[in-house]
């Protein structure tokens, strides 16, 4: 498209005016494993008036949604090496491909704010449908076995917990884990024990996220309704030992937990079909962005 430069700074005065009158407040929410956001439009800044000029604040939100929420798309974290806008930097993901992820929001229609200020409009974004976008194998890699197998009960998912901080391998200090799309597991000598490649073809996520209140519920299993479903009343309960990754996204389990994981294939079958649970802080479920 070629551009008319005489218009070029009537163009950029516009662009700027909305931004300044069109705003984003939102949050990553690990735990529910989507993005929440809200974008206000300032009615007086805008020259609107309601009813009469609805459909154009509709049309300004509309127009400008792509936009403002690229940014929060683009830093979700994918693994320890890389967010997504690393990811679309090196040409293994396209922003086409996240443009339609956003464009398939759940969406509210425009509203009111209560002090009737401004005219908003609400989305939600699922993540598992990103991270499925990202999953492209055909065939699943084989999980890890023994040659000798342990004693090992049937689980029906796994818990690992890491809500305090945990050494990080090859660096000194402690850290907290940082929550990302595809978290890989490894044993205390560095083994490679789950990884996204690992999962059954269909699975869209390989790990979800939870406070440590819903392992510790007031119900006969001790676990919260709304983790049931993914880890089931029995599960295998681990203690991270340690971190992995240039951001510490990755686990490190002992080798006596992962024993109990790979010396049953119907616990292997549980990392192929990412019935896992990471406990993380409180701190760590909720990344708010504003914009």
């Amino acid at each position: 498209m070629r551009i008319n430069w005489h218009l070029a700074p009537l163009l950029f005065f516009i662009s700027t005016a909305v931004h300044a009158q069109l705003g984003i407040t939102g949050s990553m929410q690990w735990d529910k494993m989507d993005i929440q956001a809200v974008l206000s439009l300032k009615l007086a800044d805008s020259n609107i008036t309601i009813p009469s000029g609805r459909s154009r604040g509709e049309a300004i939100i509309n127009s400008e949604y792509l936009t403002l929420i690229r940014p929060a798309i683009l830093g979700i974290q994918a693994d320890s090496s890389s967010a997504l806008a690393d990811l679309v930097q090196r040409g293994e993901l396209r922003m086409d491909e996240l443009d339609e992820l956003a464009l398939s929001a759940r969406a509210t229609p425009p509203y009111l704010s209560p002090d009737l200020l401004n005219l908003q409009a609400s989305y939600r974004i699922d993540l598992p449908d990103l991270s499925a976008a990202l999953i492209r194998h055909s065939r699943p890699a084989e999980i890890r076995r023994t040659l000798i197998p342990a004693p090992a009960s049937d689980y029906t998912g796994i818990i690992i917990i890491a809500s305090s901080p945990l050494p990080v391998h090859g660096m000194k200090g402690s850290a907290s884990i940082v929550p990302c799309l595809f978290p890989k597991i490894w044993d205390t000598d560095m083994n490679l024990i789950f990884e996204r490649n690992m999962l059954e073809r269909g699975q869209k996520i390989m790990a979800r996220y939870a406070q440590r209140s819903s392992i510790f519920y007031d119900s006969p299993s001790g676990l919260s309704p709304e983790i049931t479903p993914l880890i089931g009343l029995k599960p295998l309960r681990i203690f991270a030992c340690g971190l992995f990754g240039d951001t510490p996204t990755d686990l490190i389990i002992d080798a006596e937990d992962v024993m109990q994981i790979i010396s049953s294939e119907a616990n292997r079958r549980l990392l192929r079909e990412g019935r896992v649970l990471i406990i993380v802080d409180d701190s760590a479920l909720k990344i708010s962005f504003n914009g």
